[in-house]
């Protein structure tokens, strides 16, 4: 690779530039109107306009043409470039927080967020033009790529949310060094922390000694061990557990300096094994052992609306829930034997969780040391099955071939459709139906298990934080665990597994899985396919009703967790970013499974 700077210039004046930066006003856009988070209006002849004034006073306007889309009342630009007209002068707009400098009159936001959110905006234009820029100096095909492969080289990141690689706190040599479209080797850091500032749960009949020993080997292990017992500790009274490098050098190392004085904090040294970056950034797999587990790393940035760290309380609850879940569909035999799921558990979790010297500080500390291991999809994966993250389904090749290409072409866009809602949405909603467990399946937390493209079933993952359930509602409430709840001092308002509203479980599986996930796929397969988004929904509806005509004795529960509900409330994931982070943001939307008789749908802009 050649010097950091050398490619930060290059990508800057490579033709991919102008692609980001289009595309990332272009999201902008579509987000804070489809969010209600800025004014426009619309000219005589249908185009709409955002108003502002440049530094000088002078009047701007900002033209472009859009339309909403079927699937959740999306909006959709027109695919020319946004134009700004000045002084009766119109060129293209070039600027994404230049816009947002001169129409903030008009825009729903904080002025010191908005000012934040400018910087994140100008990272992501930056770090996505380096990673198109690589992309196409590789000469990346995707649909040759294997599952691990594939978590770096799809580059394309949220389609949704305009910061979606801003990765606040990696400079650009970080970025290219952590940054998954990179494939840089990375080697975990390994410390040992002492039991008594330290949280570990592991999965039911999992030795935590035995565990740390299949992942570093015997010898590894009696190295550090001989590590800790030179800096005068006993090495029983302490847990092993890894760190990523970005972590210690920026965080660890200085937020945890009294710790590592007092050696409750014991650096052991590298990983002998390589890692690679999946697309969660956070999340590492091993290149030189596949089947092992992979790991999940405390990671003190932010990327679009969230920080990556992990809070001690889900990283307690992982595997407590990993097995609940398993537990669940060994148990059962649709989502057992005929969709044959794959849940990769979480099965051992690590916190470092002192009390802070001062709630002065405690952010420094609070998530910002800790590790869940999560199992390998490798060791599930059958002869002739291979793998693509669910982001790869709305991938496209450097030429702009969609990675879907040939699977679509053999099998027909309706069949290939109809087998994929089989595999990936019916098994979700059993859950949520049979059950009462509601996922966060959006595209990053699914993986689609393929044979020659045609789909046979799912990987589901990430179960840490990233469930909702109502216990009075659970089939078995009795085999519910117990489960550690967000402390007083936890921020996110978003972040809690149960709730006695069942519209916040519906919706949380709407939301995440239908909005983000599946309804990627509608507005994909439309564009790419001309597949129109009614007749997608259409499919998935039917083929849901098929679902339900199977099994008459939830019928019940099919009408209390009601997926066909005209109105799902989305989270403004735009606006928890311009305004204080200090409550949910969402707003009402129609639900594209409603029948087609109960929903309003307008393409115009300014109706709902």
């Amino acid at each position: 690779m050649n010097s950091p700077n050398d490619l930060v210039v290059a990508a800057l004046r490579a033709p991919a530039y102008e692609d980001v930066r289009r595309r990332l006003l272009r999201q902008l856009l579509e987000s804070l109107i489809y969010e209600d988070a800025i004014r426009t209006r619309t000219t005589e002849d249908g185009s709409s306009v955002v108003d502002g004034s440049d530094d000088q006073g002078r009047p701007v306007r900002y033209e472009f043409t859009g339309r909403r889309r079927c699937g959740f009342d999306r909006v959709s630009l027109g695919p020319e470039p946004v134009r700004r007209l000045v002084d009766g002068h119109s060129a293209e707009a070039e600027s994404v927080t230049g816009f947002l400098g001169e129409v903030r009159r008009s825009l729903t936001a904080d002025p010191e967020c908005l000012a934040r959110f400018c910087g994140e905006l100008e990272a992501t234009l930056v770090k996505d033009s380096l990673a198109q820029y690589i992309r196409t100096e590789r000469g990346d095909v995707l649909s040759q790529h294997d599952y691990d492969t594939l978590e770096g080289t799809v580059t394309d990141g949220h389609r949704y949310h305009p910061t979606y690689k801003s990765r606040i706190g990696f400079d650009l040599e970080d970025n290219l060094a952590y940054g998954p479209e990179f494939l840089q080797p990375i080697h975990p850091l390994w410390i040992a922390a002492h039991r008594d500032i330290t949280r570990v749960a592991a999965a039911e009949g999992l030795s935590e000694e035995a565990f740390l020993v299949a992942q570093l080997g015997e010898p590894t292990v009696e190295e550090f061990r001989g590590r800790i017992a030179e800096a005068g500790r006993d090495p029983q009274d302490y847990t092993l557990l890894p760190v990523h490098p970005w972590q210690w050098r920026e965080q660890t190392a200085l937020a945890w300096a009294d710790r590592l004085r007092r050696k409750e904090i014991v650096f052991l040294g590298e990983d002998r094994h390589t890692f690679s970056a999946q697309q969660s950034i956070r999340t590492l797999s091993c290149r030189d052992v596949p089947e092992r587990p992979y790991l999940k790393l405390s990671l003190s940035i932010v990327n679009t609306s969230t920080s990556r760290i992990l809070a001690p309380h889900t990283v307690g609850n992982a595997p407590v829930v990993s097995d609940w879940l398993g537990g669940m569909v060994a148990r059962d035999a649709f989502l057992r034997d005929e969709c044959r799921v794959i849940v990769l558990r979480e099965v051992m979790g690590t916190a470092v969780a002192p009390p802070p010297a001062s709630d002065l500080v405690r952010s420094d500390t609070y998530g910002t040391l800790a590790c869940i291991w999560r199992e390998s999809l490798h060791p599930f994966l059958q002869p002739g099955e291979r793998a693509v993250p669910f982001t790869g389904l709305t991938a496209r090749e450097l030429d702009g071939t969609p990675m879907i290409e040939s699977w679509v072409r053999q099998q027909g866009v309706r069949s290939w459709l109809r087998h994929l809602v089989r595999v990936s949405v019916l098994p979700l909603l059993h859950l949520l139906f049979r059950h009462g467990i509601a996922l966060e399946s959006h595209a990053q937390n699914m993986v689609l298990v393929h044979e020659n493209g045609l789909p046979r079933r799912i990987a589901l993952k990430d179960f840490h934080d990233g469930v909702r359930f109502s216990r009075a509602h659970l089939a078995e409430p009795d085999a519910c665990p117990k489960l550690a709840a967000p402390p007083s001092h936890h921020v996110n308002a978003n972040s809690f597994l149960e709730t006695d509203d069942l519209d916040q479980v519906v919706d949380f599986l709407l939301d995440a899985f239908f909005f983000i996930n599946i309804g990627e796929l509608g507005l994909f397969l439309a564009d790419a396919y001309e597949l129109d988004e009614q007749d997608f929904w259409t499919v998935v509806r039917d083929e849901i009703r098929a679902y339900q005509k199977r099994f008459p004795e939830l019928a019940e529960r099919f009408g209390r967790f009601d997926v066909f509900k005209p109105k799902i409330e989305v989270e403004k994931l735009t606006t928890r970013r311009l305004l204080p982070d200090t409550e949910p943001r969402v707003h009402a939307v129609s639900n594209p499974l409603a029948e087609p008789d109960t929903r309003q749908q307008s393409n115009l802009l300014g109706e709902r």
